[in-house]
């Protein structure tokens, strides 16, 4: 009988989105097949320091899952049960793991840095690569290359935050003129909804961009349009597939962080309501977004569905989704034919697929 893999499953970080990536992992972990994998959780903490087994868990201050209590090593038979905490991955236990699973949401984690770590220690990991990674992160390059594969996208304008702070008046005076109100207004480099603002009007403006400001030095500024917001699971390497449709109807003004995580009331309606053409336009225009940033692994990729006009506008594509089992990328696939478990297995089947192509070259 062949041995089990070795999985290492990453989480924490020190993004803003580090809670999400804890209730993430918790869904993963308790979801590996215990016949296939051994299971070493790798704790972030918020400071960036490195934890592994069950001391992940203590560090971050969180309950720690049953299934790893069952198990007290909670690491590979031949691994320590921890080690000393550390400021990355102890190469040891890089060598000895067979794949990694990054559940980690926003910088410093969903962004190419981790995966270039990963790269650089040679280990397959789940989802997308550096470049990929880098550009699904930066809202700004994301769009400049949907732009250029041909993607219909909304009016947008970028900033940098040290022209905002010098010379706010130009910048308020060409959102006006280009874009408008109600518009909207993030940080490039934030998932989550995480300092994304409606503005109104010029004083909501202000308020929008210093809030925007807190988080990254680029700055988007979107039109609003009055849409549906449609999202599509895409999964695989060089050959994609993509779920059915799905509809996220926000209780409050837009899907914000409270409403994604806090206030629990918005809805998610899968599949979407759409007629078969735009069921099957959406799902293509998921597919050509993701080989468009030459994503691996899996995505979510978001749409806006303008209401008067039926026009699909793309709005984003998240390289390392939301993963609880009750997040929107799983049910997609669940509604498509897909269960968590069975998504899990094939993630990291195709993460040493990549890896071993990549191998290939000389």
């Amino acid at each position: 009988m062949s041995r089990k893999i070795r999985v290492g499953v990453v989480f924490g970080g020190r993004s803003g989105e580090h809670e999400v990536s804890i209730h993430s992992a918790r869904s993963v972990i308790e979801n590996l097949n215990p016949e296939k994998y051994e299971i070493l959780p790798i704790g972030i903490t918020k400071d960036g320091i490195w934890y592994t087994g069950l001391a992940s868990y203590k560090a971050l201050g969180t309950e720690i899952p049953p299934k790893l209590l069952a198990n007290q090593s909670a690491s590979p038979s031949n691994l320590p049960a921890q080690t000393e905490p550390g400021p990355t991955l102890p190469t040891s236990i890089g060598e000895t793991l067979d794949v990694i699973i990054p559940v980690l949401h926003g910088p410093y984690g969903e962004d190419g840095t981790v995966q270039g770590l990963f790269e650089l220690l040679d280990l397959p990991y789940v989802g997308a690569g550096v470049l990929a990674s880098a550009v699904g992160m930066d809202k700004a390059m994301m769009k400049a290359v949907f732009a250029h594969a041909g993607l219909p996208q909304c009016k947008y304008q970028v900033f940098l935050r040290n022209r905002w702070e010098r010379e706010p008046e130009p910048i308020i005076s060409l959102v006006e003129k280009n874009l408008g109100y109600p518009c909207f207004v993030k940080p490039a480099n934030l998932g989550s909804s995480v300092g994304i603002s409606k503005a109104r009007d010029r004083n909501g403006l202000v308020a929008a961009m210093n809030e925007a400001a807190r988080y990254d030095r680029k700055i988007i500024v979107e039109e609003g349009v009055d849409a549906r917001e449609i999202e599509v699971a895409v999964l695989g390497n060089d050959e994609p597939r993509a779920s059915i449709a799905g509809e996220i109807v926000p209780k409050a003004d837009f899907y914000d962080y409270n409403a994604k995580y806090v206030d629990g009331t918005s809805d998610l309606i899968i599949p979407a309501d759409l007629p078969e053409d735009l069921m099957k336009e959406v799902r293509d225009m998921a597919i050509r977004a993701y080989q468009a940033i030459d994503g691996s692994g899996l995505s979510r990729v978001d749409f806006f569905l303008e209401r008067n006009t039926d026009r699909l506008l793309i709005n984003e594509i998240n390289t390392f989704p939301g993963f609880t089992i009750y997040s929107m990328y799983p049910k997609l696939w669940e509604a498509t034919g897909i269960s968590y478990q069975e998504l899990i297995d094939e993630l990291i089947r195709l993460a040493i697929e990549r890896h071993q192509d990549k191998n290939r070259m000389k």
